[in-house]
């Protein structure tokens, strides 16, 4: 704590003679007071501005001066003579030692540099700077040629440099390796190879970031099943490169379809007390256990219990057990029948131990609602949607791509195609199982009346059945379906729907919500679920019920869906799963 009448100074480099000076010069001579400006804090890295325009920045090519000085902190509570509330001085203070904030400026990116329909051409002559990593480096007598990549294309840009560049002697002496970080200033010429129509001669190269010799990530191609122990680093190839492009594609598509369609977006929780599936494969969040730091030594006995011997949740954090979310759709039916049309984008949780390439513990989901719609406005919606991101995604990001189309799957992009193209399918259940216990097919889970479909029923259905078309299926068991889906007449089966797509398939589920208050009341019963815990679910039938529609959409197969990619571990910057949180 700061009293009165005291001075605190600190000072590196400097001698005792000049922190006494200094502290003379700095501190009035009388009584020190404190108030919420009274304390000055600086930095003087660099020569402190008196105006108030805003300082020229030093290019990033510009060598500090020599005799720059070297980085110092100093406080001082002070308050000047007289100046009552202390506006005064915070005026001066501001004045003297307070600078306007620069202005953002958007960094030149190499997909600028190497886009558009000329692919670079109309930049030749143009001199600018270019920043990012090393992907290749060699050298051809007089000649050196480095490769970087900023993250923004696919492509690198090839950098021409001879030993007249400005620092041509940190290439010489080997410390320009793949990986490095550097900072590239030439002119933009035509390039003499066949593989790009442009290339970057380089005047001034800096080594922004050393790589050590055992970086992971060479020139030759690794595992995938590798790079999962290098997610750190896996941005950096051409695959997971292109994938996270892919993604934020998509995610900004995703956006972009339900604002432009109306759709509000809502922020549902991620800790809740509510099973949505009502599977109990959820994650449970506690405090009863102690801290992190404490965990490996922590007794079962610290965990207090009631006189039952069960565990007391009502002196956890919560009062009651907390769990992470399955789902964010429950929340999300509460706005839809106040704002019409929402949708929710975020992370979800499921403890299902499943270790297969089709599962992860910690996923996006997107669940938009529609208040005053049934099971037909939900899936025309889900059709709009899926074909408005697939082409967004074609028209955008064609370069990665092609790439996908070249190195992970032949012929994606006629899929994707098609998606966007064709129109989609819909049949019931019934005479979807119907159509694959006529199938000249032998498949590894049986068909039947009542049981739920298995990917390889729905991928049949969707790539063979009906060569390569989406394919919805509706009205299913109520038996194998939530407790929140609308009963049809029938009395057997409810009004949801599957969309089926090739490769994936189910990508998408949706249902016509139980709008009736007694329908869902008798149905919680039937499946024993606690009433108490779901009231105000409740009473949104109680208060102005209206039929309303929605559906779910894992975030991950998506991207699986639109890159090719095999494995949904491979489509999450970091996959959780049985065993495995790291990163």
């Amino acid at each position: 704590m700061i009293r009165n009448q005291t001075r605190e100074f600190i000072y590196h480099n400097t001698s005792n003679h000049r922190r006494s000076a200094m502290a003379a010069a700095f501190l009035p001579a009388t009584s020190l007071r404190l108030n919420p400006f009274s304390t000055l804090r600086f930095l003087s890295f660099f020569p402190i501005s008196y105006s108030l325009q805003r300082p020229s920045r030093r290019p990033l090519f510009q060598p500090s001066p020599a005799n720059a000085r070297r980085r110092c902190f100093c406080t001082a509570t002070s308050q000047p003579p007289g100046s009552g509330d202390g506006t005064k001085a915070n005026n001066s203070h501001e004045h003297r030692f307070g600078s306007k904030v620069g202005d953002f400026r958007k960094k030149l990116r190499i997909a600028e540099v190497k886009g558009g329909g000329d692919e670079g051409l109309g930049r030749v002559g143009q001199s600018l700077s270019v920043t990012g990593w090393v992907r290749t480096l060699r050298s051809q007598s007089s000649v050196t040629f480095i490769e970087i990549n900023d993250g923004s294309c696919l492509s690198n840009l090839q950098c021409v440099m001879n030993p007249e560049a400005e620092g041509y002697h940190q290439v010489e002496a080997g410390s320009v390796l793949t990986g490095a970080s550097v900072s590239v200033q030439g002119t933009v010429v035509a390039s003499q190879g066949s593989k790009q129509k442009v290339e970057l001669k380089v005047d001034k190269i800096i080594l922004v970031g050393k790589c050590d010799a055992s970086y992971p990530i060479q020139k030759k191609r690794v595992s995938r099943e590798f790079l999962r122990t290098k997610a750190h680093l896996r941005p950096r190839t051409n695959t997971f490169g292109a994938v996270a492009r892919v993604r934020n594609t998509l995610a900004y598509a995703t956006h972009k379809f339900f604002q432009e369609s109306g759709f509000v977006w809502v922020a549902s929780p991620i800790i809740t007390a509510s099973d949505c599936e009502g599977a109990g494969e959820q994650f449970c969040v506690t405090t009863l256990i102690p801290s992190s730091h404490e965990t490996t030594n922590t007794s079962i006995d610290a965990i207090p219990k009631t006189k039952g011997g069960l565990v007391d949740w009502s002196q956890d954090f919560f009062g009651k057990p907390a769990f992470l979310t399955v789902s964010g759709q429950l929340n999300g039916e509460t706005y839809a029948t106040a704002l019409s049309d929402i949708y929710t984008f975020g992370p979800t949780f499921r403890a299902e131990n499943s270790n297969t390439s089709r599962h992860l513990a910690e996923f996006w989901m997107i669940e938009p609602e529609l208040a005053f719609a049934d099971l037909d406005d939900d899936m025309a919606c889900a059709t709009a949607y899926l074909q408005y991101v697939v082409k967004y995604v074609l028209d955008n990001c064609k370069e990665d791509m092609e790439f996908f189309d070249t190195w992970i799957e032949k012929g994606i992009i006629h899929r994707l195609s098609d998606v966007v193209e064709k129109e989609f399918l819909q049949l019931s259940y019934t005479d979807a199982i119907e159509l694959l216990l006529k199938a000249n097919k032998k498949f590894e889970f049986p068909v039947k009346w009542g049981l739920d479909l298995q990917s390889e029923h729905e991928r049949y259905i969707t790539e063979e059945a009906f060569g390569g078309r989406p394919v919805i299926i509706r009205d299913y068991p109520k038996e194998i379906k939530a407790f929140y889906m609308r009963g049809n007449d029938d009395g057997k089966t409810v009004a949801a729907m599957d969309m089926l797509v090739p490769r994936v398939g189910e990508l998408i589920g949706g249902s016509q919500r139980e709008e009736r208050l007694e329908v869902l009341e008798a149905r919680l019963d039937e499946l024993k679920l606690d009433k108490e815990s779901y009231w105000w679910y409740l009473d949104l039938r109680r208060y102005g019920s209206v039929p309303h529609a929605g559906f779910g959409l894992g975030f991950e197969r998506l991207v699986q869906f639109t890159t090719g990619i095999d494995n949904i571990r491979d489509v999450i910057p970091f996959p959780r799963s049985p065993g495995s949180a790291d990163f």
